[in-house]
């Protein structure tokens, strides 16, 4: 009786598992609509000049191998390379993870296009109508076209930017030389942001 049955179970689905992205405090808060630039660097936390976002490439079969992509190896990608990588950024206090690729084009969402034919940057904006704020979107460098933040749908035909979870976690409480937590003085540097895949329901 149990292998008549054996189509009808769905098969043991494995759990992406959470990958560490960094403090709140590492991220700059992206706040003009429109006009802040993903991979311009600006001032952030303790006066120290970073980009607007991170990049993480993020192994298919195991995220707890995750690791950042720095500096030039950011804006140099192959179309391969762009299928694992995450883009996670701040804008106006809340915290995005994208695919770092454009459904459309396949272009790295976080890059610069430096063909002065086409749009030039990738930025994060406010969708709205008739001057009310429905959600938030990223601009697709290359051709121009938009992607809702939280569904990941085009503004045009029928492409899905892949959105991930994103969590924040309060941080490790640093010990004092003395050994006594420093619990009061905790602020927001202690929150971690913790990023997996979506994971699939059912």
């Amino acid at each position: 009786m149990t292998t008549l049955l054996a189509p009808f179970i769905a098969p043991f689905r494995k759990v992406d598992a959470w990958f560490f992205a960094g403090l709140t405090s590492s991220f700059p808060n992206l706040a003009e609509s429109g006009t802040d630039i993903l991979y311009e660097p600006r001032l952030c936390g303790k006066g120290k000049s970073v980009r607007g976002c991170k990049v993480f490439n993020v192994p298919s079969g195991d995220s707890s191998q995750a690791q950042e992509i720095e500096g030039d190896a950011m804006t140099s990608h192959d179309g391969v390379a762009l299928q694992d990588e995450v883009l996670i950024f701040q804008y106006k206090g809340k915290f995005y993870a994208v695919d770092n690729k454009c459904p459309h084009s396949s272009f790295p969402l976080a890059t610069p296009n430096t063909d002065p034919g086409l749009y030039t940057v990738g930025t994060p904006f406010d969708i709205e109508d008739f001057g009310v704020v429905l959600s938030a979107g990223i601009t697709c460098p290359k051709h121009g076209w938009s992607f809702d933040l939280f569904t990941g749908r085009a503004d045009r035909s029928s492409y899905l930017l892949r959105t991930w979870e994103v969590q924040l976690r309060p941080g490790k409480v640093p010990k004092t030389e003395d050994g006594s937590d420093e619990s009061q003085k905790v602020s927001e540097d202690a929150e971690e942001v913790w990023v997996r895949r979506k994971q699939r329901m059912g």
